[in-house]
């Protein structure tokens, strides 16, 4: 490495003499305070009276405080309504949703925090939603999940109160129900036929399903994997095999 590569910091002369790139300039350096004490005093003063300004001013109106009285306040607590804290489902007044599983909000997510699952044995239609889970815990609210669902099944309300002391409760089933969507459920004229269609879904057995999806996947990679190996053994031996041949065909010649 050479000298000139090596950054060597500049050494200021003494304020009366400042030293810039047109050469010397008589004078104090600009950014040094010359103001005194007395001056800094003043200052001080000045900046304390300014912001007490603003407190004054609440004190006189306190209809203009914006400061929020919570917990206290739960009851009368106003958020906007663009405010992004739980994602939520959208169910009608019989409880019914209208989520078909088209799985755009769940490819559409930046970091995977939407998990979909349809029902194995599916009771009325083809595809039936078994659980629709949200994680909190990775969801960045980007609001993406809200603007691309065809439906308007999702949403984002105001419950910001998501403290728990077990991660797993971060993991949320959004349905309801695991059944059909309410365009048909709508069609079934039988209340206990449309009731048994319909199967209730714990709000906080999200982490369940992301456990049994990881065992699942865990199960799938063991049977790739005793697949191949089949497939490796299946090969040798046919290697093996075709190796053996022409010794064989050499002896009964002899």
């Amino acid at each position: 490495m050479s000298d000139e590569s090596i950054a060597v910091p500049e050494v200021l002369p003494p304020p009366e003499k400042h030293v810039g790139t047109g050469g010397a300039v008589a004078g104090p350096v600009p950014w040094i305070d010359t103001s005194g004490a007395i001056g800094g005093v003043f200052k001080g003063i000045r900046s304390l009276f300014s912001g007490m300004k603003v407190t004054v001013g609440y004190l006189m109106r306190p209809s203009t405080v914006v400061t929020q009285e919570y917990p206290e306040n739960r009851e009368t607590l106003k958020l906007p309504d663009r405010f992004r804290a739980q994602l939520a489902f959208n169910h009608d007044a019989n409880g019914y949703h209208k989520c078909t599983m088209c799985r755009i909000c769940e490819e559409a997510c930046p970091n995977v925090s939407i998990i979909i699952t349809g029902r194995e044995k599916p009771a009325v239609s083809k595809k039936e939603l078994d659980s629709f889970v949200w994680r909190l815990d990775s969801c960045t609210f980007c609001n993406t999940c809200v603007m691309v669902c065809p439906f308007g099944v999702l949403r984002f309300d105001g419950t910001f109160e998501s403290s728990v002391y077990d991660r797993r409760l971060l993991s949320y089933t959004l349905n309801q129900y695991a059944g059909p969507v309410a365009s048909v459920l709508e069609k079934i004229e039988d209340p206990d036929a449309r009731k048994a269609a319909m199967d209730p879904r714990d709000p906080y057995g999200g982490h369940a399903v992301i456990e049994a999806l990881i065992e699942k996947q865990k199960a799938k990679k063991i049977a790739e994997k005793a697949a191949r190996e089949a497939a490796r053994v299946a090969r040798l031996a046919k290697k093996a095999a075709a190796a053996a041949a022409p010794a064989g065909e050499a002896e009964d010649a002899g």
